[in-house]
């Protein structure tokens, strides 16, 4: 569990049966999972880290994976998912640190905590698409993909026997989600494949551990977001437009809510595919001016409004 489930900062777990264990995601860098591997040194002595399971592609979540790959873990994903972890994912986030503007600057600010030097992207090399069993030191897991949503592979990892899940990015407990890849209808339908699961104990990719509770809560966002989005995508206004006027209502004091523009966006998309999604760093400025990161003003690079400005 890390410190807030704010930007970057993800929440892994470890299985372990007779002999062995499972660990569901890696983090962010590399000095956090080689910490988190010493932490679970005392449980894992005698019961390796045989299998690492990745829930999504987010680097967040998959940074780490080249020290267990070391250890000879096999590392296994849905095939979407594993299409995703590439070099040019690692890339990309550098880039984001070194753009001008406030696009850059909210990227330094939030990711600021994390090192992406010396990350070697490290795949899945065991994929599935739909559902997989796994059976660790004879205990039972099943690996349940309900992506595209969060992103294109997104994956569940239940354990029966202990009624736990662990959810990956389908569930952000206490923060807004982001709809990097949609439609929503599907993020609900995993919503619902939840509530349906014999669970009681759920392990959010970003938050605290919780309930079904907290699933009822995200659910409830997204139809909110849908149905308030294709409101004004058919009262005619442009993407720019609703993303300007969207009021979120009880949503709108929920930690990082300028990702709202993302969520925006992909509802556009799914509505009008010819409309072109903008890239990551037009996301990331814009999601910054929502979070109070000044826009780019003759030249200068956009600072942090101070806190009781808005956008």
């Amino acid at each position: 569990m890390l410190p807030d489930g704010s930007w970057g900062w993800s929440n892994a777990g470890l299985i372990v049966g007779e002999g062995e264990s499972l660990l569901v995601d890696t983090l962010f860098d590399l000095d956090l999972a080689a910490e988190m591997l010493a932490g679970f040194g005392p449980i894992t002595e005698g019961r390796p880290i045989t299998t690492v399971v990745n829930t999504h592609s987010d680097g967040d979540h998959t940074f780490g994976n080249q020290l267990l790959a070391a250890r000879g873990a096999e590392i296994v994903g849905s095939v979407a998912t594993a299409e995703l972890v590439t070099q040019d994912a690692v890339a990309s986030l550098q880039r984001l640190k070194t753009l001008d503007g406030p696009a850059g600057d909210f990227a330094r600010h939030i990711f600021a905590p994390f090192q992406f030097d010396g990350i070697i992207a490290t795949a899945p090399t065991r994929t599935f698409v739909d559902r997989m069993s796994l059976h660790i030191g004879g205990r039972p897991v099943e690996l349940i993909q309900v992506g595209p949503a969060h992103t294109a592979g997104d994956t569940l990892v239940y354990v029966p026997d202990a009624q736990l899940l662990y959810t990956g990015d389908i569930l952000f407990n206490g923060g807004t989600p982001v709809v990097w890849a949609g439609p929503l209808n599907r993020w609900v339908a995993a919503c619902d494949l939840i509530l349906d699961l014999d669970v009681t104990t759920i392990v959010p990719g970003h938050g605290a551990v919780t309930d079904k509770s907290a699933v009822v809560a995200m659910r409830d966002y997204l139809v909110f977001v849908e149905s308030r989005t294709t409101e004004l995508f058919e009262d005619g206004l442009t993407p720019e437009q609703a993303v300007e006027v969207i009021d979120l209502g009880p949503y709108a004091g929920v930690p990082e809510s300028g990702r709202i523009v993302q969520n925006v966006l992909n509802v556009y998309h799914q509505l009008d595919d010819a409309l072109p999604m903008p890239d990551q760093a037009g996301v990331f400025g814009r999601i910054a001016a929502r979070e109070g990161f000044l826009a780019e003003r003759s030249g200068e690079k956009g600072q942090p409004l101070p806190q009781d400005s808005t956008a």
